[in-house]
C-alpha cells in the first residue's frame, strides 16, 4: 500500500509543478483555483481567470457588481476565495467555486432583507448557491449593498 501512496504522491507533485511551470494555477477540488494568501485586485483577478468555464464569466460579473455598488471595495484572496471588504481586514463577502455552483458567503447575511437561503452553523452568517444561468443580479447588488453597510467580519 506504501508503494501506491508515495506513487500518487509522486504523480500529483509532477502535475502541480508543471502547472506552475506553465503559469497555471492549480485547480483544487470543484475547480476551485488556488491563488496565495494576498491583498490587491491583482490576486482576486488572477483567481477570477482561472475560474473553470461559466464560473469565469459569473466571476467577472459578480466582481464587477460589486465594484459597481461599493466604489472603492477592498479586495483579497484568503483560503483560495475572493473577499471583499470596506475596510481594511473586515470582509462583508467571499465566494468560492464548487463544481456545479459558486457558493458567495455573506458574513453579516442573517442582518440582510431578505435573508439569504443557504444556512450556516455560523448565526451570522448566510449563502447563495449560483448555478449556471441562475444569477438574480438585482437581488445580488441589493445584498451587496446591504452587506457593505455592516461591519466587517474580520479575518
Amino acid at each position: 500500500m506504501a508503494g501506491k501512496t508515495s506513487k500518487k504522491s509522486a504523480k500529483v507533485a509532477q502535475k502541480v509543478a508543471a502547472r506552475r511551470a506553465n503559469g497555471k494555477p492549480t485547480l483544487l477540488s470543484g475547480g476551485n483555483p488556488q491563488i496565495a494568501k494576498a491583498y490587491g485586485d491583482a490576486p482576486v483577478q488572477a483567481y477570477i481567470a482561472a475560474m473553470p468555464g461559466w464560473k469565469r464569466d459569473l466571476g467577472r460579473r459578480l466582481d464587477a457588481l460589486i465594484v459597481r455598488t461599493v466604489p472603492g471595495v477592498h479586495k483579497a484572496v484568503k483560503w483560495n476565495s475572493p473577499f471583499y471588504g470596506v475596510e481594511d481586514h473586515a470582509w462583508f463577502l467571499s465566494f468560492h467555486c464548487f463544481t456545479k455552483y459558486i457558493k458567495v458567503t455573506f458574513f453579516r447575511g442573517a442582518s440582510l432583507h431578505p435573508v439569504p437561503a443557504g444556512e450556516s452553523k455560523h448565526k451570522d452568517v448566510r449563502y447563495l448557491d449560483i448555478y449556471e444561468g441562475q444569477l438574480d443580479e438585482a437581488q445580488f447588488v441589493d445584498w451587496v449593498k446591504q452587506a457593505s453597510q455592516l461591519p466587517g467580519e474580520r479575518m
